[in-house]
């Protein structure tokens, strides 16, 4: 079905629902569980993420694993860095029509050479490359 598509790594979800909104989703390899609900302007309770709140973070955790991965690999430290996503919707069709990504480095030691990377990691994490390019992204960094 997806011979086109070179795989490099595949990974098994499973996601079941549960009652009242909510899914349940296991992560296959590892067992972790996460459970969503709709959101609170679509009849949810506001009790868990919702499936878009996921995406919004799942794009911030994507961006500072990669500027991690290198740190680990440039040997520098991103200990403490972190991300506050904004999530706005829109409706017609009712999606995610901006994410607004404020990231705080403030406190640590950052050269030219460390910003670059954290640039480019902002820009080409995988959840980055994966979201429709209608999606507005507003970035802040404080260093």
């Amino acid at each position: 079905m997806f011979d086109h598509i070179k795989h490099f790594f595949m990974e098994k979800l499973h996601v079941q629902y549960t009652q009242n909104l909510q899914t349940k989703l296991t992560h296959q390899r590892s067992g972790s569980v996460i459970f969503t609900e709709a959101p609170v302007d679509n009849e949810g309770t506001g009790s868990n993420f919702s499936p878009t709140d996921l995406a919004a973070s799942s794009l911030g955790a994507c961006i500072l694993t990669i500027i991690g991965i290198a740190a680990k690999k440039h040997n520098f430290n991103i200990d403490g860095g972190s991300v506050t996503i904004t999530k706005i919707m829109t409706d017609n069709p009712r999606r995610i029509g901006e994410l607004v990504l404020d990231f705080d480095f403030s406190g640590l030691l950052l050269g030219d050479k460390e910003k670059k990377i954290i640039d480019y990691a902002i820009a080409n994490c995988p959840v980055a490359q994966s979201l429709h390019p209608d999606i507005k992204r507003s970035v802040t960094i404080k260093y």
